[in-house]
């Protein structure tokens, strides 16, 4: 018996930015998201090293702890895919977000919620935004690609309360359920 998911993130493949070269002079770029046993990927863009993917891609959130893949990759007719470099989607401070006791519908639309400084502890290649959006929480980035010389991925987050999800929660208190509690050792 499978545990009810807690909702829905759609992540929001925008473009690549400077992605490295892996044939003669360009590369056939296409990102893989990667959840736990979930698995999904964008089209392949030939002959690109600045593609425009803006795709939309699901994943069912059962546990937040879980982190989230993206990975690059160049696509070859004869031969196996090259890696072009990943990186890990921080999630914890969105969903701490979606935690504010914020009466949302009262603020205006785009208004940004909180701002995340690129560091070591996250792929951030510049300051990145959590905003409210259409009724919704959004966050945009540009995530700078580990394991590669060059290249930088823009995408969107949004979560949904889908049908038959738990959701977040948001019943006033600092500590949620999903929020894992730090040991102060």
């Amino acid at each position: 018996m499978s545990e009810e998911p807690l909702g829905i993130l759609r992540v929001h493949v925008k473009r690549g930015i400077n992605l490295a070269i892996r044939d003669a002079t360009t590369s056939d770029p296409y990102v893989v998201v990667t959840l736990g046993h979930q698995k999904l990927k964008t089209r392949v863009i030939n002959n690109n090293c600045n593609p425009v993917w803006n795709e939309q891609l699901t994943l069912s959130i059962k546990d937040v702890s879980e982190p989230i893949r993206l990975t690059v990759f160049d696509k070859d007719r004869f031969s196996g895919d090259d890696k072009m470099g990943d990186a890990e989607i921080e999630m914890r401070p969105f969903l701490e977000a979606h935690q504010m006791e914020l009466d949302f519908q009262k603020l205006p639309n785009g208004c940004a919620i909180k701002r995340i400084r690129p560091g070591r502890t996250n792929c951030l290649a510049e300051e990145s935004s959590i905003t409210w959006s259409n009724g919704k929480i959004k966050q945009d980035m540009i995530l700078r690609l580990k394991n590669v010389e060059c290249g930088e991925v823009e995408i969107m987050l949004e979560w949904t309360d889908g049908p038959g999800c738990k959701g977040l929660g948001r019943e006033g208190s600092k500590k949620t359920p999903w929020m894992p509690t730090k040991r102060l050792d």
